[in-house]
């Protein structure tokens, strides 16, 4: 993985299901990743390899969803040895309804 996330900016991300109360739209997107036209956006982590968010794999927007990564299998991503998942270190924590790609995607479906 290309600039692998310190252990300290993971463990601002709430852990699984803390915010199950919170409606999808409004779920805060703590951390992105990256490779080609693949995204993952991430909102819980049990801070060991399970993460929950949206997904979107190679472009596809109509396929695109919430549901649970591993962290460990985002970091073994590599593509003819060259290309690997990128943490996304500018990424600001923001609700999902304001995130173009989630809400692109959403239309897709």
């Amino acid at each position: 993985m290309t600039n692998e996330p310190a252990a300290e900016q993971l463990a601002n991300i709430p852990g699984l299901y803390e915010t199950d109360h919170i409606s999808i739209q409004d779920k805060i997107i703590h951390a992105h990743f990256f490779i080609g036209e693949s995204h993952w956006f991430i909102t819980e982590f049990d801070q060991v390899d399970t993460m929950f968010g949206f997904a979107i794999l190679n472009g596809d927007f109509e396929m695109a969803e919430w549901g649970y990564i591993s962290f460990a299998e985002l970091k073994e991503i590599n593509v003819l040895g060259m290309f690997q998942v990128e943490y996304d270190v500018l990424w600001e924590p923001k609700p999902a309804r304001d995130v173009e790609l989630i809400q692109r995607a959403r239309h897709c479906a």
